[in-house]
């Protein structure tokens, strides 16, 4: 399970930085968009990687899955701190935690898992966690995912990929999924009201894949999408309500 409450460390590993909101990275009302968010939590991690230089280059990572509690919309924020640490472990996976605060008093936190990969490309497991094994502080992870499977029934359209959507592994991006998010359930609903987003990834998506997104909603207050492939699942997304253990406001979707 996905804990996105788990605290910053102290005294050990976290990494700290800023990014600047651009005109591309914001939607008509000036909120940063969850893929523009998705790119910048991924250049926090490479830079935090790159900085201790632990197991560079022969580590590789792919995103299992992500949650995204918005505790604040960030609306008017132009200035983001983004903080970064390791928030659990296992044989063939760890977890990775952001929290991102705005200048306007935007809050967004984050919680992952990643699973190694050895030189075959294969799940391979870990034997030293270096300088993020602190941090994790025993904290178990797990690589099941918890998103369901789309019902029969449920409406289809195609998604086109493009070239842009394809990174250095030959794969769509991990923020492209994102996209599809924004455009398919976040497109109608209240864009100030804290929410949280989850995506499951199952599979790879390439360019040349003919991608349909399957949309459903499970009760009232939760939507979902599927990225599908010949009936092959790659991605699935859910947005709810923000729980209310975060104690804010809760509005729902629309």
């Amino acid at each position: 399970m996905l804990d996105t409450g788990i605290p910053r460390p102290a005294g050990s590993r976290s990494f700290t930085t800023r990014r600047r909101v651009r005109l591309s990275d914001m939607d008509v009302a000036g909120r940063v968009r969850l893929d523009a968010l998705a790119r910048f939590l991924q250049d926090a991690a490479i830079d935090d990687v790159q900085e201790t230089g632990w197991g560079v280059p022969d580590h590789l990572w792919v995103v299992r899955a992500i949650q995204v509690d918005v505790v604040s919309q960030l609306l008017r924020d132009r200035s983001l701190e983004l903080t970064t640490w390791c928030s659990g472990v296992a044989a063939i996976a760890a977890g990775r935690r952001w929290s991102v605060v705005g200048d306007a008093g935007g809050q967004i936190e984050v919680d992952s898992v990643w699973v190694h990969l050895g030189p075959d490309q294969r799940p391979a497991r870990i034997g030293d966690f270096g300088p993020y094994a602190l941090s994790a502080a025993g904290r178990p992870v797990s690589t099941k995912l918890a998103l369901p499977d789309p019902p029969a029934g449920a409406r289809r359209d195609r998604w086109p990929l493009r070239s842009t959507d394809i990174d250095a592994h030959g794969h769509v991006n991990n923020a492209v999924h994102w996209q599809a998010v924004e455009d398919t359930l976040l497109r109608d609903r209240d864009g100030t009201a804290p929410c949280r987003a989850r995506l499951d990834y199952r599979d790879a998506t390439d360019l040349d894949d003919a991608v349909e997104l399957v949309r459903w909603e499970d009760g009232a207050a939760r939507r979902l999408l599927a990225l599908v492939v010949d009936d092959r699942v790659t991605a699935v997304a859910a947005v709810e309500p923000l729980p209310a253990e975060w104690g804010v406001p809760q509005r729902g979707l629309t």
